[in-house]
C-alpha cells in the first residue's frame, strides 16, 4: 500500500522540498499553503509523479484542517503529518516590548495551536498506520535566546514541548521535532528584510537528512538536521 503524507506550508521552501522528495519516493500527498497560485505550481509538478491533493487555505481555519484530514482519509489514511506551516509575526520579527498582541496571537495560532489541532484530527488515521509519524518543524530559536525572536521562539518552544508530551501519550507513533537549521527560504528573508541570505543553504540540502529520518525511524524526540 502506498504511504500518504500531509504536509502544511508546501508551496515553497522546506515544505515544497520535502514534498518533492516524498513524491519521488512514491508517496501520495495532501499539501496545503495560504498562497494558492504557488501551491498550484508545486501540485502540477508533483502530480506527474504521484497522487497529489492540493488544498489552499490557512491552517488556523477549522474547516480547512477538516478538509486536509478528509483528503488524507480518501487516500487510505495518513501515515505522516508534517507540520511545517509557520509565521514570524512580523518582518523583521518585532521585539517583545513592541510585539502587537494580535500578531503574537497569530504567531501562536499558526505555530502551535494549528499543528496540535491538525494532529488531533489525523491521530485516528496515524494510529492505524503501521508507521504513523508526526514531524513538527522547529527552530534553534526554540532553545536559544535571540533578540527579536521572542514570539516565534516561544511558539516553537511550545511546539517542541507539545511534541514531547504527545510522544509520551502516543507510544505507538513516532513524534519528531526537528530544527532544520537556517535555510534560504522566504521565511528567512522575511526575518532579515533587505539582507543577503545567499550564504544559507537551500532547503534541498537538508532533505536527505529528513529522508534518512523517515527511513530509519529513530526514537521520538527533538533533533537537529545536519
Amino acid at each position: 500500500m502506498t504511504n500518504t503524507a500531509v504536509i502544511t506550508g508546501a508551496s515553497q521552501g522546506l515544505g515544497a522540498a520535502l514534498a518533492r522528495a516524498l513524491a519521488g519516493a512514491g508517496w501520495n500527498l495532501v499539501i496545503d499553503a495560504r498562497t494558492g497560485k504557488d501551491l498550484e505550481v508545486v501540485a502540477g509538478e508533483l502530480g506527474r509523479l504521484t497522487t497529489v491533493v492540493a488544498i489552499a487555505g490557512d491552517v488556523v481555519d477549522d474547516d480547512h484542517r477538516a478538509e486536509l484530514a478528509e483528503a488524507a482519509s480518501k487516500l487510505g489514511g495518513a501515515d505522516l503529518l508534517v507540520n511545517n506551516a509557520s509565521t514570524l509575526g512580523g518582518s523583521p520579527p518585532p521585539a517583545l516590548a513592541d510585539f502587537p498582541l494580535p500578531a503574537l496571537l497569530d504567531t501562536f495560532e499558526v505555530n502551535v495551536l494549528a499543528p496540535i489541532a491538525l494532529t488531533q484530527l489525523l491521530l485516528p488515521q496515524l494510529r492505524l498506520s503501521g508507521a504513523g509519524a508526526v514531524l513538527n518543524i522547529s527552530s534553534d530559536a526554540a532553545v536559544e535566546a535571540y533578540e527579536g525572536w521572542g514570539g516565534y521562539g516561544a511558539a516553537k518552544a511550545a511546539l517542541d514541548h507539545a511534541s514531547a508530551v504527545l510522544a509520551k501519550e502516543e507510544p505507538g507513533l513516532r513524534v519528531w521535532s526537528v530544527d532544520p537549521g537556517d535555510l534560504r527560504t522566504r521565511l528567512q528573508q522575511q526575518a532579515f528584510p533587505g539582507e543577503d541570505i545567499s550564504d544559507r543553504p537551500l532547503p534541498e540540502k537538508v532533505v536527505p537528512w529528513f529522508v534518512k529520518l523517515l527511513d530509519e525511524r529513530p526514537a521520538s524526540g527533538r533533533y537537529v538536521a545536519r
